[in-house]
């Protein structure tokens, strides 16, 4: 017997989190199937108009938003923001400066300095 190489497959939602799009977002025919590794390879390598303008303009996934924002998710949380924005919203909320973003932000860059702190630490050792 020879045995058939299959292909590997995923679900739409994994296949989204991969590309670092909002599932909801994307066209019917991507949300309704399964995504092969070759296509998920194939979208990364040369992404269809869709997929360049999701990336481009959102909505974006929570991570996304948080990345780009300069918090972290829970940051997002606790600054009342649950839903996927778009990224003139994003935009808007970077030129707005809210208390909580301020805070979150500072917060995230203490982490920072204290990883790279004890990074330095571990490689002095």
């Amino acid at each position: 017997m020879t045995s058939r190489k299959t292909s590997q497959t995923m679900k739409p939602a994994t296949a989204a989190k991969k590309l670092g799009v909002y599932l909801p977002a994307t066209p019917a025919s991507f949300r309704e199937g399964v995504v092969t590794r070759d296509e998920l390879d194939a979208l990364q390598a040369d992404p269809p108009d869709w997929l360049v303008e999701l990336r481009r303009e959102g909505p974006h996934p929570r991570p996304v938003v948080a990345a780009k924002l300069g918090v972290s998710i829970g940051g997002l949380a606790r600054g009342g923001v649950s839903e996927a924005l778009t990224t003139t919203e994003i935009d808007a909320l970077m030129a707005d400066r809210p208390e909580w973003l301020q805070q979150e932000r500072a917060t995230q860059a203490e982490v920072r300095r204290e990883q790279a702190r004890l990074k330095q630490r571990r490689a002095d050792s």
